[in-house]
């Protein structure tokens, strides 16, 4: 048995918002004492005054590439990057090939989990047949199979469709994600309305296109009691309607590189920066980040969405949207919000951990003693995004082969967990 003790370890509890130092025992990957009064002979001491001990996190919304496009990513790296990444409850969106639309494919799926994880896996089911936003699926058979609610991750506006869906998942006690986004608006646009966009030639997406279906699905949200949430919010529109007036079963939020990145960035025409929502301006960046600070948005969610190279390795405009960022997301965070002094330590924590439990009807992460389920995290090392750095067989990123800083520590109780190379 190898045991440590961490000397003055930064401790966050964002549930019951405390941010402390004190010394903490560690028997090899187990969390034993905090302060203790003992420690066992030959116990090796490490200074960690420069260390972050917290709770693990907890990620909304992520893809999936098994079943079906596994050449993306497999059920395997994909939680070999959550474990590296600090995320032990990662929930899966329902856009697999086949569609998580019947229990039976949610249940091959769990059959597919490796149980030594230390990610645990949770799905969305799909709220139509398919994702194809025309038939519901059987809602109360895919509640009984224990998915944590419904979504198609998709732009719904058959608002007759969505309010009977509301109605009908009310009392399943299930929350319902949507995306405000009207795709018959957005066309073919790449990049937020704004200037800069016009000046690099690429092809506008209006701010209406999320503001319409918000404001739909918030007075659809007067009528029923049923929990939503809604994902993946980008303009500074979005957040004043949500400061204003936003229903008490309503929850928000954010995808992370939206709190990085600005439309400006898209100068480099990379294609790692093609997202759905694309990204926004200088001032609705720092509009989602009030919003995070006011409460008008809860979460941020990672998005995880691992593509192959010749999917992005095209012009910025034919590049299939989204990034990877289970591995990445911590240490940018941190970096570029907490360093800065732009979020506390505990308001970043919070977003990443228990608002996305209690929006998931989960108990959110604590400090357990005689548990392996926390997060070691060294914000100073720094490291270079690479093949042999990341976990996930996707290489989809605006990070890749730049350096970040933050990482977990060696020996954290995840960071070993599902290595495939």
């Amino acid at each position: 048995m190898v045991w440590r003790l961490l000397q003055q370890v930064r401790l966050l509890d964002p549930v019951n918002r405390q941010d402390q130092r004190a010394d903490v025992l560690l028997a090899a990957d187990q969390l034993v004492a905090i302060a203790p009064q003992e420690v066992p002979p030959d116990t090796e001491v490490i200074d960690a005054s420069a260390w972050v001990l917290a709770p693990p996190l907890v990620d909304l919304y992520s893809h999936s590439g098994q079943p079906g496009y596994e050449a993306r990513e497999t059920l395997e790296t994909l939680l070999a990057a959550a474990a590296a990444g600090g995320v032990q409850h990662l929930t899966l969106l329902p856009t697999t090939n086949p569609v998580i639309d019947h229990p039976a494919v949610w249940q091959a799926l769990q059959q597919e989990i490796p149980t030594t994880a230390w990610s645990q896996v949770r799905v969305w089911g799909a709220l139509t047949q398919g994702c194809q936003g025309t038939a519901l699926t059987d809602l109360a058979e895919l509640a009984a199979s224990g998915v944590v609610g419904f979504c198609d991750d998709r732009g719904l506006t058959h608002w007759p469709l969505v309010q009977r869906a509301l109605t009908y998942v009310q009392p399943l006690g299930k929350p319902v994600a949507l995306w405000p986004f009207d795709p018959a608006l957005a066309a073919n646009g790449v990049a937020r309305q704004s200037g800069v966009a016009t000046r690099l030639g690429l092809v506008e997406q209006l701010v209406c296109c999320e503001t319409i279906p918000l404001l739909a699905i918030l007075e659809l949200a007067r009528t029923v009691s049923t929990s939503i949430h809604l994902m993946r919010l980008s303009t500074a529109r979005s957040v004043e309607i949500l400061a204003k007036d936003k229903p008490e079963q309503v929850s928000a939020s954010v995808s992370w590189l939206h709190l990085l990145f600005t439309v400006e960035d898209l100068a480099s025409y990379d294609p790692h920066l093609r997202l759905d929502p694309p990204l926004g301006t200088a001032s609705d960046r720092q509009a989602l980040i009030e919003g995070l600070k006011t409460g008008a948005i809860e979460a941020i969610a990672i998005d995880h969405t691992p593509l192959l190279y010749e999917e992005k390795m095209v012009s910025f405009a034919e590049a299939l949207p989204g990034a990877i960022g289970l591995e990445l997301a911590l240490p940018a965070l941190w970096q570029e919000l907490v360093v800065n002094n732009t979020l506390s330590a505990l308001d970043l924590w919070h977003a990443l951990s228990t608002a996305p439990a209690r929006i998931l009807s989960i108990e959110p992460p604590r400090l357990e003693l005689n548990s392996r389920h926390f997060v070691l995290f060294d914000p100073n090392v720094t490291w270079t995004v690479t093949h042999q750095s990341l976990r996930s067989r996707a290489r989809n990123t605006p990070f890749w082969q730049h350096s970040l800083r933050g990482q977990l520590v060696p020996f954290s109780p995840s960071i070993n967990s599902g290595r495939t190379h």
